[in-house]
């Protein structure tokens, strides 16, 4: 199995894996040992469409028996027209399509042993933290994304089947729950009026009250592709209590309102600086992450400025940013206004300076403290890396630990900072 593209992807594949494990599959290490290769594809950008194709294009020299599944999987022409020999193509989430595919080009023996999969499923994560999506698809139509013409509307799945699925993984060993969809926030807005019962309680279908129930299996929950729509407000005394972590994941992608609107997404950004002042009122430890886009269409100097200086306000912890691209299919592309390379190329380097910048003073500010440090890998001379509770895995920062030989992957320890730079923090276990 070949993943690319977001964690969404990621948990496609794992229900891939997970149903062909339990029909008798085994994981090959490598190219050579295979009977079929699987490309789980990413479409969202031309740059990630050319990944995708490069990954079908190795697994093809490597193996030549290759079904290509993901959200490129809407392009079976451009697929075909250039791999003719790949076995099958479908798109994202049609899980029983390229399971099909794999029982046609790799029958199983009569005699298979199939008990052979957890009751959490197979994962491509490390056994301490976990994925769990709680919907498909999205409502909104933004200028430049084209995943609901990718992936549909919105469906959310009911909430005794999450549940249900995290009581699963934390008893298999999840530490941290990392909970995913396209639009966390609306959660729920499809089946709103079909409570289901749990545990002898009926939960409602709704981000908070989700938040609330998963905060009770999990030590660590995390929050991402939070749109900060109002009732975002009411999980934030969760994070004071302690019941879910004190970080959002909220992808506001600009903050002039000019550009807001041609990427038609709520211009609010005054409304906006004030509610996180609020919300870091009632969870001072609060974790800000977000994305932006430099360089769209009919953006001006003037607007670039505004964003900047919107992020002096708005002291974001966590900031990576993209250079505008033109999507097939996106209504951007049909815009006036079009940023020139070098401009795109200009801004992008400001404005990582910027974040960069922001970044290192908030990390400075931590030395000294004592902080939650979560353990993914324990080095052989008695170094260690972890996270803390502003870091997710792969795109924030990690803690980087001496004397640290004793502790285990997974373990949630108390760690002193000593030091920091742009990105990360260094510290060591208290006994």
């Amino acid at each position: 199995m070949v993943s690319l593209g977001c964690p969404k992807n990621l948990v496609d594949s794992e229900r891939i894996l997970t149903k062909l494990r339990s029909d008798g599959y085994a994981m090959s290490p490598d190219y050579a040992g295979a009977d079929v290769v699987l490309v789980n594809t990413c479409g969202f950008l031309d740059s990630a469409k050319e990944e995708s194709l490069e990954a079908i294009g190795e697994a093809i020299a490597e193996n030549g028996r290759v079904i290509v599944t993901g959200c490129m999987g809407k392009e079976a022409e451009v697929i075909r027209a250039r791999f003719p020999n790949v076995l099958a193509v479908t798109g994202a989430h049609q899980y029983e399509e390229v399971v099909g595919a794999v029982h046609d080009a790799a029958p199983m023996p009569p005699n298979a042993f199939l008990n052979l999969v957890p009751e959490s499923g197979l994962k491509l994560t490390p056994r301490h933290y976990s994925y769990l999506k709680i919907s498909e698809g999205c409502n909104h139509r933004c200028a430049f994304c084209i995943i609901p013409a990718l992936r549909g509307d919105l469906v959310s799945r009911r909430p005794d089947a999450i549940l249900r699925e995290a009581e699963k993984l934390v008893e298999a060993g999840t530490k941290e729950l990392l909970v995913i969809s396209q639009d966390t926030s609306a959660y729920g807005v499809d089946i709103r009026k079909q409570p289901r019962m749990w545990k002898g309680e009926e939960i409602v279908p709704h981000m908070t009250d989700l938040a609330r129930e998963l905060g009770k299996i999990a030590p660590w929950v995390r929050l991402h592709y939070v749109y900060p729509y109002p009732h975002v407000d009411q999980v934030i005394p969760l994070m004071a209590e302690g019941l879910i972590l004190p970080y959002l994941d909220i992808p506001f992608q600009h903050a002039s309102p000019s550009v807001l609107r041609m990427m038609k997404r709520p211009a609010n950004e005054a409304k906006v600086l004030e509610r996180l002042k609020n919300w870091r009122a009632i969870a001072p430890d609060l974790t800000i992450r977000s994305t932006f886009v430099v360089g769209f269409p009919g953006e001006t100097e003037q607007d670039f400025q505004y964003l900047l200086d919107w992020l002096d306000e708005a002291q974001l912890d966590r900031v990576g940013a993209f250079r505008f691209e033109p999507v097939e299919g996106a209504a951007a592309n049909d815009l006036p206004g079009a940023v020139p390379e070098e401009v795109k190329e200009e801004r992008y380097a400001r404005i990582m300076e910027k974040t960069a910048a922001i970044s290192a003073a908030k990390l400075q500010a931590k030395i000294g403290r004592t902080v939650e440090v979560i353990i993914d890998e324990v080095g052989e001379e008695g170094g260690a890396t972890g996270r803390s509770q502003a870091d997710a895995p792969e795109i924030d920062g990690e803690v980087f630990l001496r004397d640290a030989g004793h502790l285990n992957q997974g373990d949630i320890v108390m760690v002193e900072i000593e030091d920091a730079d742009e990105h990360d923090l260094y510290g060591v276990p208290l006994a």
